[in-house]
């Protein structure tokens, strides 16, 4: 692992009062103390943008901008800072920071951790009955020296370390800069155009599936739903599904041959934006399976869960739900709750469903979003050296779509993917579903 060229740093979180904190923040140093973590699932950024903030740091230290710089990085997310978890980056090892960029994963590990769910840190043995969470990794932060914190998350991330820099400040008199980077296959955060990570993983699905589709001639009246992640926006299925039908375009198919263009074409793209009348599309699909032998669907995960949480609260069901109060949508498994609703409907002798999320977020940054991790990690790095916090992106409600750092009360999740988008649209029409 990476983190075995670094040198190693697991310290006890010893008691400090308020005004050593003080004392320690304030006192006038000219060493900037970076520190990355990584944090919520998997996204194709992390390690891209470990590699290219450092790369970015030591260009500002080489050319004057900064003095002496160190770089921790905490692992496991916030439960590193919680536990004091974290190790220093050898100089030694900075020449070869680029080789991060061929890696998928995070090179410093992620976990889900919410600093506000103060039950389930004393649960897990992060902090006491009596801490704050927030307390207690703003005095590891002060402790530590920190004074750049680059957060490398979704928005409960970035939003949760703008409050722990708050808290540094109001009540330990510390400060820290924060500089968030925007993670999320998703694609769903206001006012980010778009989230490192998603471009890579809508690829990553597509080729996924440019695979599986193979199954389709491996029995009679095949139903293949292919489930994208996606809690609350179907950007990736719809994304993953472009992507995979410039794939199939340039594939060459022999007339005559049980298998062609339109067997492996998509013939529905399932998302919560749009309503799901399922007896309707059973009715359409069956004449596709008829003709065909086959069904390709793209489902969001985040499909219908309203109307299967609703079953399982009518049935005395727990809803499982993680960290962040999110409903765990992989334990709930909407894929296989429609597959067996359409199979009905169409007649299907076979179902499969086939997840690409894992496959794809974690894979290695493509060029799309290096070049797009790159761009705001340059302006991050310059934006922390002026003593301006924000989560870095192309702010869409600027004019241009300038990459800034944006103020983090403006940072917030749930953004809907747009379904009268142009590409969109033209998908659904040549693949004959209703919109």
């Amino acid at each position: 692992m990476y983190e075995q060229k670094g040198i190693a740093h697991k310290a006890e979180l010893q008691p400090d009062t308020s005004s050593q904190l003080k004392r320690k923040t304030m006192s006038s140093t000219k060493t900037t103390n970076v520190a990355f973590m990584t944090s919520g699932g998997l996204a194709p950024c992390l390690s891209s943008a470990i590699a290219h903030l450092i790369k970015y740091w030591c260009e500002a230290k080489k050319d004057g901008r900064v003095e002496n710089l160190t770089f921790r990085c905490y692992r496991y997310g916030y439960k590193g800072i919680l536990t004091a978890d974290s190790f220093m980056i050898s100089e030694t090892v900075l020449d070869d920071i680029e080789s991060l960029h061929d890696l998928g994963g995070s090179p410093i590990c992620n976990s889900r951790v919410k600093l506000t769910n103060k039950k389930d840190c004393v649960a897990r043995g992060f902090c006491g009955e009596d801490d704050s969470p927030t307390e207690v990794a703003a005095k590891q932060l002060i402790k530590d020296e920190v004074t750049v914190l680059h957060t490398i998350g979704g928005d409960d991330t970035n939003t949760q370390a703008a409050q722990l820099s708050k808290v540094m400040a109001e009540k330990f008199g510390g400060k820290v800069i924060v500089i968030g980077m925007p993670k999320t296959i998703d694609n769903d955060v206001y006012p980010i155009r778009m989230t490192f990570g998603a471009d890579t993983a809508a690829e990553q699905g597509a080729l996924f599936f440019k695979n599986i589709v193979s199954e389709s001639t491996a029995n009679p009246r095949m139903l293949i739903l292919h489930e994208c992640m996606g809690r609350d926006s179907g950007f990736l299925t719809a994304a993953t599904a472009r992507k995979y039908r410039e794939m199939l375009k340039k594939q060459k198919f022999i007339e005559g041959f049980s298998t062609s263009k339109k067997s492996r074409d998509i013939h529905a793209v399932w998302i919560p934006e749009m309503k799901l009348d399922i007896e309707a599309e059973g009715q359409r699909l069956k004449q596709i399976m008829d003709e065909c032998g086959n069904l390709n669907v793209f489902i969001c995960e985040g499909s219908g869960v309203n109307e299967i949480v609703s079953e399982m609260e009518n049935y005395g069901e727990v809803v499982p739900r993680d960290a962040f109060g999110h409903i765990t949508l992989n334990k709930i498994n909407p894929g296989a709750y429609f597959s067996k609703r359409l199979a009905k409907l169409v007649g299907a002798e076979k179902t499969i469903v086939q997840k690409s999320g894992y496959f794809a977020r974690s894979a290695a940054s493509n060029e799309f979003d290096r070049d797009l991790i790159g761009k705001c990690s340059q302006v991050g790095v310059q934006s922390a050296i002026e003593g301006v916090s924000g989560c870095m992106g192309e702010d869409e409600d600027k004019e241009g779509f300038p990459v800034r750092a944006i103020e983090f009360e403006r940072v917030k999740g749930g953004k809907p993917f747009d379904v009268k988008s142009d590409w969109f649209e033209t998908i659904l029409k040549e693949i004959g579903q209703p919109f």
